[in-house]
């Protein structure tokens, strides 16, 4: 896979967006003004909906601790990848989404060109030191018109975004505390990934990378749902051998 460097060309006073396509921005800082208090609101939804390193089909155990907020929530287990309306662990409802994290995720959203987004699924995953993302499309979600937004937070990352083909060439972005990339449209389905996290101690958020991921996944569902599936046309297409989920490491690299 070939990679070019995208370096900080926007450390000057006053310069916080970078294109990273015709429908792709990263906002820097963006996500600042509520950053204090975003480790109470995930620290509670962490208790109501504990952190897990879920299964992927394969049998593999992922590296990354993940729990869900909202309608909708990501899981993975040997029946496969899906958004399920209740915690599988506990059978009951997603914690509600703080509305501080909605409002958040609906105003990056206008920023970056998509006004009146309004997320059901919050996927929020926790990154230790030497956690990975591997290259992959998010397309599992209902509603492949309305964007990504995706919150960084804690320790700085490589973001690796690439083509609509996984051997296109992928750029690398520097990610910090609070920076925030949104993508839909002709880019919704771009691949894209994480390198490995480094080392390092945050303020607030420890020995951690926590990235919160805002889709609009499903269909309006009532609670009781057990689960909602994406439509089989838009089911993955990728080589048994390569295959990854969204914004999870499975416990061996797969890209």
């Amino acid at each position: 896979m070939m990679t070019d460097d995208l370096f900080d060309t926007d450390e000057s006073p006053g310069a916080s967006r970078l294109a990273l396509g015709p429908g792709a921005v990263l906002l820097r800082g963006f996500a600042r003004p509520l950053a204090g208090d975003l480790p109470a609101e995930i620290a509670a939804i962490a208790r109501q909906a504990p952190w897990r390193h879920m299964v992927t089909p394969g049998g593999r155990r992922m590296s990354v601790a993940t729990t869900d907020c909202g309608a909708l929530g990501w899981v993975s287990d040997a029946r496969g990848y899906r958004y399920s309306a209740s915690d599988p662990e506990s059978g009951q409802p997603w914690p509600a989404m703080p509305a501080a994290l909605k409002a958040l995720a609906g105003e990056a959203a206008a920023e970056a060109g998509f006004a009146g987004f309004v997320p059901d699924a919050c996927l929020i995953n926790r990154y230790a030191p030497g956690t990975r993302l591997s290259l992959h499309q998010d397309r599992d979600e209902h509603d492949l018109n309305a964007p990504i937004v995706s919150v960084s937070l804690g320790l700085p990352a490589t973001f690796q975004w690439g083509g609509l083909a996984r051997s296109d060439r992928a750029m690398r972005v520097p990610l910090r505390h609070a920076d925030v990339v949104v993508w839909g449209r002709e880019d919704r389905l771009r691949f894209h990934g994480v390198l490995p996290v480094p080392q390092g101690e945050h303020a607030e958020w420890g020995a951690f990378r926590v990235n919160l991921t805002f889709r609009k996944a499903g269909l309006t569902v009532p609670v009781q749902a057990a689960l909602y599936r994406a439509p089989r046309a838009r089911a993955r297409h990728w080589p048994s051998a390569s295959r990854t989920c969204p914004d999870s490491d499975s416990a061996t690299p797969v890209a």
